[in-house]
């Protein structure tokens, strides 16, 4: 009978070590993941350069491949859409993008796929929503693209989502296969140099009654557009911004330049909100063309 108690007790013990030690693997569990996750994304990525890495804390954001992509607007709609190429928030009202954002890197320059021409309604869009190349017709205006097609000739399903009409805003003609052009062209000669930029882009709307265009869907035809640029794998990191009228003109690159702050101004929107903030208030307050130039 000894025997017996003894080994129920033993058995007694056994159960509450087992319930203790589940009950601290559970309560472990998710800051352990936090920080496998934080390693992860931060370093395995390489998506910046190890000082701003180092600059990092719990508190801060983490960076990777998001690091592109502006804080949520509070003051327009916006309907974020994942693509293979970019990403765009979307505004439905205005029914042209507020930003669209990518990656630009020398492995997504190599040209596997032949420019397609084919614009196309949004298939994540009501398809009553959905604006279409036919409210372009006969409105004297280009389908101007944010994410330019030549820019996701790397693969076939980029290509085809680049002329998604989500991704596109009426543009003066002049503009969109001037000026704007060798603004894209240039982005592609940095993003060659600098191993890895990142570009937002996108219309700028003023406070005014806006011309639309399209007889099935009001499409808002912007005053302006903006581009702004980051590389962070530079020492140090750098950034630049660019506003261009939405007009006929023949200006060089340097008469369109601007800091990403003077461009967060005009258009309300907080670009890389996920860069560290000593990193991000120095990037966006100053530019300089011939840094990107120089190569």
């Amino acid at each position: 009978m000894m025997v017996q108690r003894r080994r129920k007790k033993q058995s007694s013990k056994g159960v509450v070590y087992l319930i203790i030690l589940i009950a601290i693997a559970c309560f472990l569990y998710e800051p352990i993941a936090k920080v496998l996750h934080l390693n992860q994304s931060v370093f395995a990525t390489g998506s910046v350069e190890k000082g701003a890495a180092n600059q990092l804390s719990s508190e801060n954001t983490v960076i990777g491949d998001d690091v592109l992509l502006p804080a949520p607007l509070k003051s327009m709609p916006e309907q974020i859409l994942h693509r293979k190429g970019y990403t765009v928030s979307y505004n439905k009202d205005m029914k042209i993008p507020n930003w669209v954002a990518w990656e630009l890197s020398p492995e997504k320059l190599v040209e596997r796929e032949s420019r397609t021409d084919k614009f196309l309604p949004d298939p994540d869009l009501p398809q009553d929503e959905a604006v279409t190349t036919n409210d372009y017709k006969g409105a004297g205006m280009d389908r101007g693209h944010m994410c330019p097609a030549g820019d996701n000739r790397w693969h076939w399903k980029a290509m085809q989502e680049s002329f998604y009409m989500t991704n596109i805003c009426p543009q003066n003609h002049n503009l969109n296969r001037g000026d704007w052009k060798e603004l894209e062209e240039a982005c592609r000669k940095w993003a060659q140099a600098e191993g890895k930029i990142y570009i937002v882009c996108g219309p700028i709307l003023y406070q005014q009654k806006h011309r639309t265009i399209g007889k099935q869907h009001r499409v808002t035809v912007p005053e302006a557009f903006f581009k702004v640029i980051l590389c962070t794998t530079s020492t140090p990191p750098k950034a630049i911004g660019f506003i261009y009228k939405n007009a006929s003109g023949n200006h060089p690159l340097d008469s369109y330049v601007n800091s990403v702050d003077e461009v967060e101004r005009i258009t309300g929107i907080d670009f890389f909100p996920a860069l560290p903030d000593e990193v991000e208030d120095k990037v966006e307050a100053t530019y300089n063309l011939s840094l990107w130039t120089k190569n």
